[in-house]
């Protein structure tokens, strides 16, 4: 499995992966085209291109925060899903990282959201916080109460979804 870093948003793969991110994410969950696009020319930001046997079969969305990684957006393609690729993508998230938080759907909202939470707790993610709320991604969009994971114990929830919320929402 390889982890293709994407650096301009011009590069062939995004059209694609805008596509995807657009019908798999619930419009409160995504940026507008412009918001997607600048992200290419934000420091903070890396955006990678999963490949295996060739193949793209995915994408990750990362910020680079003060102490933890926040993984913004995290898809397998539904094509390529339930292959235990998802679990692959995690360990390498794992070994490069050693700090990462990523929002998630509470687990009781349906059966994808249960499914979701528990693939995280299958990869070594802990629930540490139930009350943070994911800003608007902008107009016409809703904040949404969402859970907090992460493969470590920070010490300040409130430090980090304070740094979350005003550096990587518009």
């Amino acid at each position: 499995m390889e982890f293709l870093p994407i650096t301009s948003a011009e590069d062939h793969r995004v059209q694609g992966i805008y596509t995807s991110y657009t019908s798999t994410f619930p419009v409160d969950e995504q940026r507008d085209k412009e918001q997607f696009l600048d992200l290419f020319s934000n420091p903070n930001v890396s955006f990678m291109s999963v490949v295996h046997e060739s193949e793209d079969v995915g994408y990750l969305i990362l910020w680079k925060l003060s102490s933890f990684v926040f993984v913004e957006h995290f898809e397998v393609f539904e094509t390529f899903r339930s292959k235990k690729l998802g679990s692959h993508i995690m360990g390498h998230l794992l070994e490069s990282y050693p700090q990462i938080i990523l929002e998630i759907e509470p687990e009781n909202q349906n059966e994808d959201a249960k499914r979701r939470y528990s693939f995280y707790q299958r990869n070594n993610f802990g629930l540490i916080d139930t009350t943070y709320v994911q800003p608007s991604y902008g107009e016409g969009k809703q904040s949404l109460n969402l859970w907090l994971l992460a493969n470590y114990s920070p010490e300040n929830v409130e430090e980090l979804k304070n740094e979350i919320c005003d550096i990587v929402y518009p």
